[in-house]
């Protein structure tokens, strides 16, 4: 380092660095700003560091660091940032950061520091940002951290703090972003946040925090997120909350709250989430809460509401999850509640629902989940509900239900059944959720009958049942049969209870499935557990999303990969689920931009899905090569990006229903020996109606996932364009942007230096028009990850914008 030794600012971000931070550095005494963030470092931090008195700017986030944080750190008192977050980081933080009083921003979050805060935190006054969130930090913070008047961004979420919350907390006005949720802070309410007018993130759940929720809290314009759940507030919901015009998310659930819903949220038009559950909360639903159009979550569940549901319910056009159960509302479910055609949670259960279900609510074919139970529902159940199709779960307990329940027949994505305490009747149906239900499941039905323990058996004999499994594999050299693709999922994620008698017919079925493909299945079968000897890790190229993937060279030559099933997951439900996914996704798509499937199998032993074998492996293992990333030259990364995009184009334009993938990463782009791309790996995929989103439970990959879905869990073609901008910032730098994905450029200028600054050094230097191609498609990833899911671009927008 003695050659360095003036040296003023190191730059190395978002570089595939390893290794330990080297002693050394201590030797740079004129050194002003070192940046190491987003890379792979590991080890400690060199106490040396303390040695860098010149030192203002130290961020080495987003690495591998572990071990304590050096006391030695508190020499550095001309620093003014300090960003360790996503580390390793454990042990106390030291009380002599508390010396460093020209600290601006100093963020630790998301490591494993433990212990208390110390007192000499008081001291830094210049704080703007303090982010200590997800930690296992505890004791009381400081009540001198409410004093500083310029905070604008405090951060504690996720440990085990105690005591009061800063009772001066943005004392300068300044505050915008105030998170404490899941600690255990109890006391009051904050004074100082009844008037922050700049407050725009305010989270306290999960705490034991006491005070009035319509005294004690202000009137933020600029409030977009409050979350108060899980807390002990109470008083009545003030009509105050209706001014903050900004607010998608109201969340005060399970506190003392009483009195009633105010009328007025309703004039709350961007809300997108309120969720009022678990309160004492009386009287009658507003019906003016049904002009809050841009809702997707409703959850009033668990308190003393009654009266009827309003009839215009049906007005919400984006609603995927309502939950009213637990409550004292009754009359019968009004016929509207079909309307709302993007539901996919529904829970009406432990009310005093009466007359007939409303045969509307078949129509909800994004429905997954179904609870009507606990109520007084009669009448038989609508023929209707053949058409939920999505539904997996279904709850209708302990109502006075009478007729056949043969309508499940055709149900076979039903995972979960409760039809206990009715009065249906007839022989169960023969899915799996049905036939695997515990006896408490079916019990209270003197009508039902079938071979399962517990039931009386029908009429028609049984000699006995076997399970059958069948093994479906589309021809190799040709292309795949339409007809046998459909037969493949209907057989394939059955489990048939068959008599004996039946035998003979199943067998024939067998052999007539592989009678029309033009290659012998179960001979495939065989030969390719043949040439994976039984599937060994010699034969491993890597892992799915589910299993392991194999490389298996045939006799005919032709080699295919083969994504297995773990084992012990063959009768998973979620990976039955995940696999069905894949399957039903491949099955009528087609492009030269998604890897090419063959076919599949399912079965106790096992489990596979079969694809054409890609040479080149996934784009970030190219790109964690340094010589593969060598000979990722410029033009074949650009043709990467165009492929991605027009097979995204494809699955979102072309498909009916469109596709959403969910997991778009670089992971799952697979290049051949051209390099050219093509999407794999389609387990957390989605098929959505063309003019609906779907609910979704959080997946996919950290770092590429929408940030909408934190919060809305609304899954749409947006969802694969933010990641889209993501993979093409990913292949521009030769590696995950991290950061750089909240930057926004204002000028062409800007967007220029930004792009020479970041390009990934190991191809070689583009050429200007390249460059300048590179400027373009930097600017479309910037349109694609912007925060706002409307303000994204379609895919098909793209390719074209790409194309010219």
């Amino acid at each position: 380092m003695g050659n360095l030794s003036s040296l003023q600012e190191l730059y190395i971000n978002t570089n595939q660095l390893t290794g330990s931070i080297p002693s050394s550095f201590g030797y740079l005494k004129n050194l002003r700003l070192l940046y190491l963030s987003t890379n792979s470092l590991s080890g400690s931090l060199p106490y040396e560091l303390g040695q860098m008195k010149s030192l203002t700017d130290l961020v080495l986030y987003r690495n591998n660091l572990s071990g304590f944080i050096p006391a030695s750190l508190g020499n550095l008192t001309s620093l003014t940032i300090l960003q360790l977050y996503e580390n390793k980081l454990f042990g106390p933080v030291p009380e002599e950061l508390g010396n460093l009083q020209l600290l601006a921003f100093l963020e630790l979050s998301q490591n494993q520091l433990n212990g208390s805060i110390p007192s000499s935190f008081a001291n830094l006054s210049n704080l703007q940002t303090l982010f200590l969130r997800d930690n296992q930090l505890s004791g009381p913070i400081p009540q001198e951290i409410g004093n500083f008047m310029n905070m604008f961004m405090l951060e504690l979420d996720i440990n085990q703090f105690t005591g009061e919350l800063p009772q001066n907390v943005c004392r300068g006005g300044a505050l915008e972003y105030f998170t404490a949720n899941d600690n255990r802070f109890s006391g009051p309410i904050p004074k100082g946040l009844k008037n922050c007018s700049s407050l725009k993130r305010l989270r306290l759940e999960g705490n034991m925090l006491t005070g009035n929720i319509s005294e004690d809290f202000g009137v933020y314009p600029s409030l977009d997120f409050i979350g108060l759940s899980d807390n002990q507030f109470y008083g009545e919901i003030s009509p105050k909350w209706a001014l903050c015009k900004n607010l998608s998310a109201l969340l005060i659930a399970g506190n003392n709250i009483t009195g009633r819903i105010p009328p007025e949220l309703g004039d709350s038009i961007q809300l997108q989430s309120l969720d009022l559950s678990s309160n004492h909360l009386v009287g009658e639903i507003p019906k003016e809460l049904t002009k809050l159009t841009s809702l997707s979550r409703l959850i009033l569940s668990g308190n003393q509401l009654s009266g009827d549901i309003p009839w215009e319910v049906g007005s919400f056009p984006d609603l995927e999850y309502l939950d009213l159960s637990a409550n004292r509302l009754s009359q019968s479910i009004p016929e509207t509640i079909g309307d709302m055609l993007k539901l996919y949670y529904l829970n009406l259960s432990s009310n005093n629902f009466s007359q007939r279900i409303p045969a509307q609510i078949g129509g909800l074919t994004q429905l997954t989940d179904l609870d009507m139970s606990h109520n007084m529902l009669s009448g038989e159940i609508p023929t209707q509900f053949q058409s939920l199709q999505s539904l997996s779960t279904l709850n209708i307990s302990y109502n006075n239900l009478s007729g056949s329940i043969t309508i499940f027949d055709e149900l076979r994505g039903l995972v979960y059944v409760d039809i206990a305490h009715n009065d249906l009747q007839g022989p169960i149906p023969d899915v799996p959720a049905f036939q695997n239900a515990p006896i408490q499941a079916l019990e209270g039905n003197e009508g039902l009958c079938g071979n399962i323990s517990g039931l009386k058996p029908c009429n028609h004999s049984r000699k006995g049942h076997r399970k059958l499994l069948y093994t479906i594999m589309f021809p190799l050299l040709g292309a795949a049969i339409v007809s046998i693709a459909i037969l493949a999922l209907f057989f394939g994620f059955k489990r048939w209870r068959k008599d004996a008698e039946e035998e003979s017919e199943s067998s024939m079925i067998d052999a007539n499935l592989f009678s029309i493909s033009s290659f012998d299945g179960k001979l495939l079968y065989s030969e390719i557990k043949s040439a994976t000897k039984n599937f060994s890790s010699q034969f491993s190229i890597g892992k799915g999303g589910y299993g392991n993937v194999y490389r298996a060279e045939l006799s005919s030559g032709d080699i295919v990969a083969v994504k297995m099933v773990h084992p012990q997951r063959s009768d998973d439900v979620r990976a039955a689920k995940e696999f069905q996914n894949e399957v039903m996704a491949f099955i009528d798509i087609r492009h030269r931009n998604i890897v090419k499937f063959y076919g599949f199998c399912w079965s106790d032993e096992h489990s596979f899905l079969v694809y054409k074998y890609l040479e080149k492996g996934s784009l970030a293992a190219n790109l964690r090569d340094e010589q593969a990333a060598k000979e990722l030259d410029w033009d074949k990364r650009v043709n990467i990006i165009k492929g991605v995009a027009n097979a995204l184009s494809y699955l979102h334009h072309d498909c009916s229903p469109p596709i959403v993938h969910r997991d778009l990463s670089s992971n799952n782009i697979l290049l051949n020996l051209e390099f050219e791309a093509h999407i794999s790996d389609f387990g957390m995929a989605k098929l959505l109606s063309p003019d609906s989103s779907n609910w979704t439970n959080l997946a996919g990959t950290y770092g590429y996932i929408a940030p909408e879905l934190a919060y809305t869990m609304k899954v749409t073609e947006k969802c694969d364009v933010y990641s889209f901008g993501v993979l093409i910032m990913e292949v521009i730098m030769g590696s995950h942007p991290g950061d750089l994905i909240s930057t926004r450029p204002s000028s062409s200028h800007e967007m220029r230096l930004l792009v020479n600054n970041v390009l990934d050094q190991r191809p070689l230097p583009p050429s200007p028009d390249v460059q300048v191609q590179l400027i373009s498609v930097m600017k479309i990833a910037f349109m694609c990850v912007a925060d706002n899911p409307h303000s994204r671009p379609t895919m098909y927008a793209v390719s074209q914008l790409l194309a010219d």
